[in-house]
C-alpha cells in the first residue's frame, strides 16, 4: 500500500457508503421526528428564552465563563429563561448564573465522544443525537441571542442565526456579538464581504458587536419590549401535559 494513501476509519466507513437500505433511511427519518417531538414537548412551557452561545472549554475563573455567569443573572433578572446547548465552559456559566439567582435554566445538549455532558445548573434539558435537531430548537424558544467567544461550534451558530435574521426567516431579534477583542478578525471579515459584494452593509446592523454588559441587555431589552408579547401557554390534559 502507497504510503500516501488515507486509512478510513470503521466508523467514519459508515458515513461515506452512501444511500442506505429504505428501512434505515425510515428509522433515522422516525428517530429525527421523535426527538423533534421530545424537544417540543419539553420546551413548551419554559417560558421565553435568551440564548446563550459560547465556548465548553472556558473554565470557572476564566474572564469569559464570568461574564456568561454574569449574562445568566441578568437573564433572569429580565424574567426570561436562560437557555444554552446545555454543556460545560459558557453554557455552563450562564446556566448557573440564572440558576444560582432564581432564574429558569434549560439546555440542549448534544451526544459527543467527548467534552460534552449536561452540566448541573439546568432546571430541564435534553441531549440530542443529531446537531441540526439542537440548532432549531436553541433558536427556536428564544427571542435574543448572545454569542459569547467560542470554537467552530459557536462560529457554526452564530452564522446560522445571522443568516435566519438575513433572510428574514427570523424578524428582530436581537444578536449581540460579545467580545471586541475576540471577534475582531470576524468582523474584519464580515466587513470584507461587504467590500466584495457578498452581503449588503445593511446586514452588519444584525448584530450589535460590543464589550459593554449594560449596552448588550439594554440592546436586548429595548427590541424585545419593543416588538414581542409573551402569551401564556395553556397546558392540555389530553396531551398530558402536568402543571
Amino acid at each position: 500500500m502507497d504510503k500516501t494513501e488515507r486509512i478510513i476509519p470503521a466508523r467514519e466507513s459508515v458515513y461515506l457508503d452512501g444511500p442506505k437500505p429504505r428501512i434505515n433511511e425510515f428509522l433515522f427519518a422516525w428517530n429525527v421526528f421523535r426527538q423533534f417531538i421530545k424537544g417540543f414537548r419539553t420546551l413548551h412551557f419554559v417560558g421565553p428564552c435568551i440564548t446563550v452561545f459560547g465556548s465548553a472549554r472556558f473554565k470557572e475563573g476564566n474572564v469569559y465563563y464570568e461574564q456568561a455567569r454574569e449574562f445568566g443573572k441578568r437573564i433572569a433578572a429580565l424574567g426570561f429563561t436562560t437557555m444554552t446547548g446545555g454543556g460545560p465552559g459558557t453554557m455552563e456559566a450562564a446556566n448557573r448564573g440564572a440558576f444560582e439567582n432564581g432564574g429558569v435554566s434549560v439546555g440542549c445538549n448534544i451526544k459527543l465522544p467527548f467534552e460534552q455532558k449536561p452540566n448541573p445548573y439546568m432546571h430541564k434539558w435534553l441531549t440530542f443525537d443529531y446537531f441540526f435537531i439542537r440548532k432549531v430548537l436553541l433558536v427556536k424558544y428564544s427571542y435574543a441571542f448572545i454569542i459569547m467567544p467560542g470554537g467552530f461550534g459557536t462560529m457554526d451558530e452564530f452564522f446560522e442565526t445571522i443568516t435566519l435574521a438575513q433572510t428574514h426567516v427570523i424578524n428582530d431579534f436581537p444578536i449581540v456579538l460579545f467580545g471586541k477583542a475576540y471577534y475582531e478578525p470576524i468582523r474584519h471579515a464580515i466587513d470584507h464581504m461587504v467590500e466584495n459584494g457578498t452581503i449588503s452593509p445593511e446586514d452588519t446592523k444584525l448584530m450589535l458587536l460590543t464589550d459593554d454588559m449594560d449596552e448588550a441587555m439594554q440592546h436586548i431589552q429595548s427590541y424585545i419590549s419593543s416588538n414581542f408579547t409573551v402569551k401564556p401557554r395553556k397546558r392540555l390534559w389530553w396531551l398530558f401535559e402536568k402543571r
